[in-house]
Protein backbone atom coordinates (compact mmCIF):
# COMPACT_ATOMS: atom_id res chain seq x y z
CA UNK A 1 0.00 0.00 0.00
CA UNK A 2 1.40 3.41 -0.96
CA UNK A 3 0.86 6.15 1.63
CA UNK A 4 0.63 9.73 0.42
CA UNK A 5 2.46 11.96 2.88
CA UNK A 6 0.04 14.86 2.45
CA UNK A 7 -2.83 12.64 3.63
CA UNK A 8 -1.98 12.70 7.31
CA UNK A 9 -4.36 11.63 10.08
CA UNK A 10 -3.44 12.84 13.57
CA UNK A 11 -4.63 10.78 16.55
CA UNK A 12 -4.77 12.14 20.07
CA UNK A 13 -4.14 9.70 22.90
CA UNK A 14 -5.80 10.74 26.20
CA UNK A 15 -9.59 10.51 25.90
CA UNK A 16 -9.32 9.37 22.28
CA UNK A 17 -7.21 6.21 22.14
CA UNK A 18 -6.44 5.85 25.88
CA UNK A 19 -8.90 5.73 28.77
CA UNK A 20 -7.31 8.64 30.64
CA UNK A 21 -10.56 9.70 32.32
CA UNK A 22 -11.48 6.21 33.53
CA UNK A 23 -8.04 5.60 35.01
CA UNK A 24 -7.97 8.99 36.71
CA UNK A 25 -11.48 8.53 38.15
CA UNK A 26 -10.52 5.08 39.45
CA UNK A 27 -7.31 6.32 41.07
CA UNK A 28 -8.88 9.46 42.51
CA UNK A 29 -11.60 7.31 44.10
CA UNK A 30 -8.84 5.35 45.88
CA UNK A 31 -7.58 8.62 47.40
CA UNK A 32 -10.99 10.16 48.11
CA UNK A 33 -11.85 11.52 51.51
CA UNK A 34 -15.40 11.27 52.82
CA UNK A 35 -17.51 13.90 51.06
CA UNK A 36 -15.21 14.34 48.05
CA UNK A 37 -17.07 14.95 44.79
CA UNK A 38 -16.59 12.71 41.78
CA UNK A 39 -13.85 13.83 39.40
CA UNK A 40 -14.76 15.70 36.23
CA UNK A 41 -12.02 15.46 33.59
CA UNK A 42 -11.88 19.12 32.62
CA UNK A 43 -12.48 22.25 34.60
CA UNK A 44 -11.34 23.89 37.78
CA UNK A 45 -10.51 21.70 40.74
CA UNK A 46 -9.61 22.58 44.30
CA UNK A 47 -5.86 22.66 44.92
CA UNK A 48 -5.89 19.37 46.86
CA UNK A 49 -7.55 17.57 43.91
CA UNK A 50 -4.97 19.05 41.49
CA UNK A 51 -2.22 17.72 43.78
CA UNK A 52 -3.82 14.26 43.85
CA UNK A 53 -4.03 14.28 40.05
CA UNK A 54 -0.37 15.31 39.83
CA UNK A 55 0.67 12.49 42.18
CA UNK A 56 -1.37 9.91 40.27
CA UNK A 57 0.00 10.96 36.89
CA UNK A 58 3.59 10.81 38.19
CA UNK A 59 3.34 7.20 39.35
CA UNK A 60 5.77 5.14 37.25
CA UNK A 61 3.83 3.13 34.67
CA UNK A 62 0.57 5.08 34.99
CA UNK A 63 0.55 6.41 31.40
CA UNK A 64 1.86 3.16 29.92
CA UNK A 65 -0.87 1.13 31.66
CA UNK A 66 -3.87 3.11 30.40
CA UNK A 67 -6.50 0.94 28.71
CA UNK A 68 -7.24 1.24 24.99
CA UNK A 69 -10.63 2.94 24.63
CA UNK A 70 -13.04 0.77 22.59
CA UNK A 71 -14.33 3.92 20.82
CA UNK A 72 -10.77 4.82 19.82
CA UNK A 73 -10.21 1.33 18.44
CA UNK A 74 -13.40 1.62 16.35
CA UNK A 75 -12.20 4.91 14.90
CA UNK A 76 -8.75 3.47 14.09
CA UNK A 77 -10.43 0.53 12.34
CA UNK A 78 -12.48 2.81 10.06
CA UNK A 79 -9.26 4.58 9.09
CA UNK A 80 -7.87 1.20 7.99
CA UNK A 81 -9.94 1.53 4.79
CA UNK A 82 -7.90 4.55 3.66
CA UNK A 83 -4.28 5.36 2.86
CA UNK A 84 -3.80 7.98 5.54
CA UNK A 85 -0.35 8.30 7.04
CA UNK A 86 -1.17 7.90 10.76
CA UNK A 87 0.53 10.05 13.34
CA UNK A 88 -0.06 9.85 17.06
CA UNK A 89 -0.28 13.48 18.21
CA UNK A 90 -0.27 13.88 21.96
CA UNK A 91 0.36 16.69 24.38
CA UNK A 92 3.17 16.01 26.83
CA UNK A 93 2.56 17.05 30.45
CA UNK A 94 4.84 20.02 31.25
CA UNK A 95 6.33 18.73 34.51
CA UNK A 96 6.45 15.03 33.79
CA UNK A 97 9.02 13.94 31.17
CA UNK A 98 8.52 10.31 32.26
CA UNK A 99 4.95 10.56 30.89
CA UNK A 100 6.35 11.47 27.47
CA UNK A 101 8.35 8.23 27.40
CA UNK A 102 5.44 6.17 28.74
CA UNK A 103 3.14 7.52 26.01
CA UNK A 104 5.60 6.20 23.43
CA UNK A 105 5.70 2.87 25.30
CA UNK A 106 1.88 2.74 25.28
CA UNK A 107 1.89 3.16 21.50
CA UNK A 108 4.43 0.38 21.12
CA UNK A 109 2.39 -1.96 23.35
CA UNK A 110 -1.07 -1.27 21.91
CA UNK A 111 -0.61 -0.11 18.33
CA UNK A 112 2.62 -1.33 16.74
CA UNK A 113 1.36 -4.86 15.95
CA UNK A 114 -1.84 -3.54 14.33
CA UNK A 115 -1.12 -0.17 12.77
CA UNK A 116 1.73 1.68 11.11
CA UNK A 117 2.25 5.12 12.69
CA UNK A 118 4.62 7.89 13.69
CA UNK A 119 4.57 9.74 17.03
CA UNK A 120 4.66 13.46 17.70
CA UNK A 121 4.61 14.81 21.25
CA UNK A 122 3.92 18.52 21.35
CA UNK A 123 2.76 21.32 23.59
CA UNK A 124 0.71 22.96 20.79
CA UNK A 125 -1.35 20.70 18.53
CA UNK A 126 -2.36 23.68 16.41
CA UNK A 127 1.13 23.79 14.93
CA UNK A 128 1.02 20.26 13.52
CA UNK A 129 -0.11 19.68 9.92
CA UNK A 130 -2.69 17.06 9.07
CA UNK A 131 -5.69 16.41 6.85
CA UNK A 132 -7.69 14.91 9.72
CA UNK A 133 -7.44 15.32 13.49
CA UNK A 134 -8.98 12.78 15.87
CA UNK A 135 -9.26 14.48 19.27
CA UNK A 136 -11.77 14.64 22.12
CA UNK A 137 -10.85 18.00 23.64
CA UNK A 138 -12.64 21.08 22.22
CA UNK A 139 -9.83 23.50 23.12
CA UNK A 140 -7.27 21.56 21.04
CA UNK A 141 -9.77 21.05 18.22
CA UNK A 142 -10.48 24.79 17.99
CA UNK A 143 -6.77 25.61 17.96
CA UNK A 144 -6.09 23.09 15.19
CA UNK A 145 -9.04 24.29 13.07
CA UNK A 146 -7.83 27.92 13.27
CA UNK A 147 -5.16 27.02 10.72
CA UNK A 148 -7.06 24.36 8.77
CA UNK A 149 -10.39 25.73 7.54
CA UNK A 150 -10.89 22.62 5.36
CA UNK A 151 -9.62 20.15 7.96
CA UNK A 152 -11.82 17.35 9.26
CA UNK A 153 -12.00 16.57 12.98
CA UNK A 154 -13.31 13.29 14.35
CA UNK A 155 -14.29 13.82 17.98
CA UNK A 156 -14.94 10.77 20.17
CA UNK A 157 -18.22 11.51 21.92
CA UNK A 158 -17.90 12.14 25.66
CA UNK A 159 -20.17 14.04 28.06
CA UNK A 160 -17.59 16.84 28.42
CA UNK A 161 -17.64 17.61 24.68
CA UNK A 162 -21.38 17.10 24.06
CA UNK A 163 -22.06 20.81 23.59
CA UNK A 164 -19.25 21.37 21.10
CA UNK A 165 -20.21 21.71 17.47
CA UNK A 166 -18.48 22.90 14.33
CA UNK A 167 -19.25 22.10 10.66
CA UNK A 168 -15.85 20.39 10.28
CA UNK A 169 -16.31 18.21 13.38
CA UNK A 170 -17.94 14.79 13.38
CA UNK A 171 -18.79 13.58 16.89
CA UNK A 172 -18.35 9.82 16.78
CA UNK A 173 -20.31 7.70 19.26
CA UNK A 174 -19.56 4.27 17.81
CA UNK A 175 -23.03 3.60 16.35
CA UNK A 176 -23.35 2.07 12.90
CA UNK A 177 -24.91 5.30 11.61
CA UNK A 178 -21.88 7.32 12.76
CA UNK A 179 -19.48 4.68 11.40
CA UNK A 180 -21.03 5.08 7.94
CA UNK A 181 -20.91 8.88 8.24
CA UNK A 182 -17.27 8.69 9.35
CA UNK A 183 -16.42 6.46 6.40
CA UNK A 184 -18.06 8.91 3.96
CA UNK A 185 -16.39 11.98 5.50
CA UNK A 186 -12.97 10.26 5.49
CA UNK A 187 -13.43 9.30 1.85
CA UNK A 188 -14.18 12.94 0.99
CA UNK A 189 -11.15 14.16 2.97
CA UNK A 190 -8.90 11.52 1.42
CA UNK A 191 -10.06 12.21 -2.15
CA UNK A 192 -9.91 15.99 -1.78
Amino acid sequence: MIVETEKIALFDMDGTLCDYEGALKRDLAKLAAPGDHEFEPFGDHPHYIEERIRLIRQRPGWWRELDFLPLGRKIMDVFSHFNFNRHILTKGPHNNPMAWAEKVEWCELHLRNHYKFNITITEDKGLVYGTVLVDDYPKYVKRWLEWRPRGLVVMPAHPYNADFSHPNVLRFDGTEEKRIELFDRLKDAHDR
